[in-house]
């Protein structure tokens, strides 16, 4: 019961702090059940569902603040959808998946302790449409097979090209991720009979913190203490995801 409850919170402080950035939070939930020492194969399905969630929440709360742009979009989901769904059906071996799940939490670390410089004083220009698919095609295919929604990628890569202002960043992440763990998980919804039991409880934990999280976007309040303890979160949870035997 101690630890059904710690995850709880875990689940929750992930789902406020990524949705608060238009982020569903599949890599601190992922964090979360590797320090819990929940099974790999478990660990997955549980990140798809409670991304859907979260997405949903973010996508619509950003939508309404006139933070979403599907134009910016479908250049990158007509081509993350399909590979996905690819990447979900994809089942790695144990070993190769911790492994492959601790990069991305890493990655995820540095893009959370990256200082991004603000876009707004900056010229923003619409992606090229071939860099944009070819882009989404492998943000899609990593996010189908670590059960992750692929925000961590294309935030990024949206600011740092000037393909995106700041905050219809959040916007349009929220909108792929949700389409891309919908994706991955039915890419393989065998994957949906390892779900747990104890998912009734988290899933209330991402729903309650979604909804505060992504209210905080919304209004612009700002995370960056909050980015910086997650970030050394994900760091350890991903060095021992790789190197835990």
């Amino acid at each position: 019961m101690t630890t059904l409850l710690i995850l709880a919170v875990l689940i929750f402080a992930a789902a406020v702090l990524y949705s608060s950035v238009g982020h569903a939070g599949a890599s601190g939930y992922l964090a979360a059940m590797a320090f819990m020492n929940v099974a790999p194969a478990t660990m997955r399905p549980t990140a798809l569902v409670l991304n859907l969630i979260v997405a949903t929440l973010a996508t619509i709360r950003f939508g309404r603040a006139g933070l979403y742009s599907h134009g910016l979009l479908w250049p990158f989901a007509i081509a993350s959808v399909p590979m996905a769904f690819v990447g979900g059906a994809v089942q790695l071996p144990g070993h190769w998946y911790k492994t492959l799940v601790g990069l991305v939490l890493l990655v995820a670390a540095v893009r959370l302790l990256i200082e991004l410089r603000p876009m707004d004083s900056r010229q923003v220009h619409r992606p090229p449409l071939v860099p944009a698919i070819l882009s989404g095609a492998v943000i899609g295919l990593l996010s189908g097979l670590t059960g992750t929604g692929g925000g961590i990628f294309l935030s990024p890569l949206l600011l740092f090209t000037g393909w995106a202002e700041t905050r219809e960043t959040g916007g349009v992440s929220a909108a792929f991720i949700l389409v891309n763990s919908a994706a991955g998980l039915a890419g393989n919804l065998t994957i949906v009979q390892a779900l747990p039991s104890e998912i009734v409880w988290w899933v209330p934990a991402a729903f309650v913190g979604g909804l505060l999280g992504s209210e905080l976007g919304a209004r612009r309040i700002a995370t960056r203490t909050f980015r910086q303890l997650l970030a050394a979160v994900l760091v350890v949870a991903g060095l021992k995801l790789i190197f835990a035997p």
